[in-house]
C-alpha cells in the first residue's frame, strides 16, 4: 500500500507539473524596461498558471493648516498605493541573488498562507504548489486519502515525504507546506533545500475564515482533535488549536517567521483584518532578502585569504 502511494505521488507530481509548466520565449523572461515612470505603468503577469490577484490601495490622508491664528483649512488627498507593484519591485529586486531557490510556506492552512503563496509566485516568476492537494490527489482524492491515512498511516505520510521528495528537488517554485511535511526529520531536511518561511496567522483568525467559507481541516491534518465533543464554531477552534500545538515545533523550524499580528502592530493597524496579502508578501520577501544577506556574509567570511 506504502510503494503504491509513492508510485502515484512520483506520477501525479510530474504530469501535474507538466501541465501547468509553460515555456517562455527567451524574451519574456529578461526584465521588462518600463517606457514610463513604474508607478504609472504596471509590470504584467508572466506567470500564467497563477491568476493575478488584486492588489488593495490604501489611502493616505494629508491635513493642512492655515498659519497665523488663521481659520483653519482641512484638505484630504488620497494617494492611491499600488501595493501590488511594490511587491513586485522587490521580489525583482532579490530574484538575482535569491538565483531560483524555492520558498516553502508553513504554518496553519489557511486563505491568507494560499494568497500570500500565490502573489509570491506570480511576483517572482515562480510556480505555485499546494502540496496537501497534491498528496490527496496522488491518493486518488480526499476520500481515498483519508481511508488511507485511516488504514495505513504510514503509507500515508510515505505518499507526503515523496511529494515533498518531487518538490525539493525542483527550482523556482512557492510551495504552501502542509502540516505533514513537518512531521519528520527526514521532511525538515527535504525542506532545508529551500528557503522556508512560517506564515503564523493567530488561530482566533483561521477558524473564523473557515467557519465563513465553510471550510474543513484537511484530511493531512486531521489528528486526535477528532476527539473532542465540541459543537459548532468551538469545535472548529478546538481542532484547531489541537492541531497548532502538535505542530507548532516544526514550524519553528522554519529559517524565519512572519507574524501577521506583528505585521498589523509595524503598519499601526488595530484591526487584524486591514493587513493585506500584499503587506504580508512584503515581509516574507524582506525576510527573504534578510536570508539571502546573511548567507552571502557567511560565504564570503568562509572564503581563505
Amino acid at each position: 500500500m506504502a510503494t503504491l502511494a509513492s508510485t502515484r505521488a512520483f506520477h501525479v507530481f510530474h504530469r501535474h507539473f507538466q501541465v501547468v509548466t509553460p515555456r517562455f520565449p527567451r524574451s519574456l523572461l529578461e526584465t521588462p524596461k518600463p517606457k514610463r515612470h513604474p508607478l504609472h505603468q504596471p509590470l504584467p503577469s508572466l506567470c500564467p498558471c497563477v491568476p493575478p490577484l488584486t492588489s488593495s490601495p490604501k489611502s493616505l490622508s494629508i491635513t493642512f493648516s492655515l498659519p497665523d491664528g488663521a481659520s483653519s483649512i482641512s484638505a484630504t488627498k488620497v494617494v492611491d498605493v499600488d501595493l501590488s507593484l511594490a511587491v513586485k519591485k522587490k521580489a525583482m529586486e532579490i530574484s538575482p541573488v535569491l538565483k531560483g531557490t524555492s520558498i516553502f510556506l508553513v504554518g496553519m492552512n489557511s486563505t491568507i498562507k494560499t494568497n500570500v503563496g500565490k502573489l509570491l509566485a506570480d511576483a517572482l516568476r515562480y510556480y505555485h504548489f499546494d502540496s496537501d492537494s497534491l498528496v490527496e490527489e496522488a491518493c486518488g482524492g480526499e476520500s481515498a486519502a483519508k481511508s488511507l491515512k485511516e488504514q495505513d498511516e504510514k503509507g500515508f505520510r510515505d505518499s507526503e515525504t515523496e511529494v515533498l521528495k518531487q518538490l525539493s528537488s525542483m527550482g523556482r517554485l512557492v510551495v504552501c507546506a502542509g502540516d505533514g511535511l513537518v512531521q519528520s526529520s527526514t521532511n525538515l531536511a527535504l525542506l532545508r533545500h529551500g528557503i522556508s518561511i512560517w506564515i503564523d496567522v493567530p488561530i482566533e483568525m483561521v477558524a473564523k475564515n473557515m467557519i465563513e467559507e465553510g471550510v474543513q481541516i484537511p484530511v493531512t491534518e486531521l489528528s486526535t482533535a477528532e476527539s473532542y465533543s465540541e459543537t459548532g464554531d468551538n469545535q472548529v477552534f478546538a481542532q484547531l488549536a489541537v492541531v497548532y500545538e502538535e505542530m507548532k515545533g516544526g514550524y519553528a523550524t522554519a529559517d524565519a517567521s512572519v507574524s501577521l499580528q506583528k505585521v498589523a502592530s509595524q503598519l499601526g493597524y488595530d484591526d487584524l483584518d486591514a493587513v493585506t496579502t500584499e503587506d504580508m508578501a512584503m515581509e516574507v520577501l524582506k525576510e527573504i532578502q534578510r536570508l539571502t544577506r546573511l548567507k552571502k556574509m557567511m560565504e564570503e567570511a568562509a572564503r581563505p585569504f
